[in-house]
């Protein structure tokens, strides 16, 4: 199956019927040790027997769909570490090994997280310079044979259609997702119908929530509020339990059956995609696909 293909097949999905993601993949990776202060982009060529095994792993659970290890793979994220300079090679190699694991017919979502950076003129960061630098990842992305890309884990309406934007001109689908809290907005106070209107003016072909501070049950509320704000297929991929701080670092509480049950209630909602985020694991994903598969 081509990628042009495997695209027409995932729009087709997306309004005809659902499509379930792959979980964590940084608490997951995160979990089985990393070096200090080493950004787990660099297990893609260090270490690629792991990143490649958790493909695998969620591959083996029921996704349709697995993302790449970039979340924080721009320059703009890199250069914190010195590995500006790898930019290109790290997603590339991100890019291949999802391929690789997903074959011909599992989708492959490219992995664009936000820099990490506040941008002008709230910050000092140039809005100029997070466009390129999420240009030159979509494109290292692309590059490497992704189907779509997943813009995620935003709190500024200015810098995710930034990113947007930029992965935009590869000509890829793009769905976009941003993180809420109990309160029902985002760090920088964007409200999910606020969301909804900004992303679908911004080229999206879905919508929707991710990771955030809130626990599955409180993120159907807000996926409700995208419904009620756009006809846009809408995604959902909510954190196992809101994070809690404990001793031994920070956990999330919800159990696979607990994700179950709030994955039947995104699709009552009509949503597309639905998968997890931090602390969820194969096992939270076996259980969504098994509940909504009916098997």
């Amino acid at each position: 199956m081509s990628r042009q293909e495997r695209i027409n097949n995932f729009r087709q999905r997306l309004r005809d019927s659902f499509l379930i993601k792959d979980g964590a993949m940084g608490t997951l990776l995160s979990a089985e040790g990393h070096g200090a202060g080493q950004p787990l982009e660099l297990l893609n060529v260090e270490e690629p027997q792991r990143v490649r095994a958790a493909h695998g792993a969620y591959v083996d659970a029921g996704s349709d769909v697995i993302e790449t290890n970039t979340f924080q793979g721009s320059r703009a994220a890199l250069e914190r570490h010195g590995l500006a300079d790898r930019t290109a090679e790290l997603n590339r190699a991100a890019a291949a090994l999802a391929r690789e694991v997903a074959g011909e017919a599992i989708l492959v979502a490219g992995s664009i997280g936000p820099t990490g950076r506040i941008l002008e003129p709230y910050g000092d960061y140039p809005e100029s310079d997070a466009r390129e630098a999420f240009a030159e990842q979509a494109a290292a992305l692309a590059e490497g044979s992704v189907d779509l890309f997943v813009v995620e884990t935003f709190s500024a309406i200015e810098e995710i259609r930034l990113a947007m934007a930029a992965a935009a001109e590869t000509g890829l689908p793009l769905v976009a997702s941003m993180a809420f809290d109990p309160v029902g907005r985002t760090a920088f106070g964007v409200t999910p119908q606020q969301a909804a209107e900004q992303l679908a003016g911004a080229g999206a072909v879905a919508v929707g929530a991710n990771c955030g501070t809130i626990s599955p049950a409180e993120m159907v509320d807000i996926i409700a509020k995208f419904g009620d704000s756009t006809s846009l297929p809408l995604t959902a991929q909510p954190n196992a339990g809101r994070p809690q701080q404990t001793p031994s670092g920070v956990e999330f509480p919800e159990e696979p059956g607990a994700m179950a049950d709030a994955a039947e209630r995104f699709r009552e909602l009509g949503v597309a995609i639905i998968g997890g985020c931090c602390g969820s694991t194969p096992e939270h994903i076996a259980a969504i696909a098994a509940r909504l598969r009916g098997t």
